[in-house]
């Protein structure tokens, strides 16, 4: 179980990125590769505004670094094992769904 303020703050700032689903493409994409934010707001279409408010969220979750290449910023993740955990989680989360663990699912809409 976790106790340390800072095992919570780490989780809580994980959740918060991945309660948008604009930031969990934006994570989905950097997992598959660094990228500089014209090219993201092209592949995602969106805004280039909107892109960045985004990946300010990010980078203060610690989630995104900013790399400056020349006169632009690359994004990519903060660190690898970033996007091992989004693989993890996302496999996690679809093998509940189909194991319908909560008795409560299809009534409350909950899981």
């Amino acid at each position: 179980m976790l106790t340390l303020a800072a095992d919570i703050e780490v989780l809580t700032r994980f959740g918060r990125a991945l309660a948008d689903p604009i930031r969990c493409r934006i994570l989905l994409a950097l997992r598959e590769a660094p990228a500089h934010p014209a090219d993201l707001a092209d592949a995602l279409e969106i805004s280039r505004t909107r892109l960045s408010n985004h990946l300010a969220c990010l980078r203060d979750c610690g989630l995104v670094v900013g790399v400056p290449v020349g006169r632009r910023t690359r994004y990519e993740l903060a660190d690898e094992r970033l996007g091992h955990a989004l693989d993890d989680l996302r496999t996690a989360v679809v093998a509940v769904e189909a194991d319908k663990t909560c008795v409560d699912a299809d009534e409350k809409g909950c899981c």
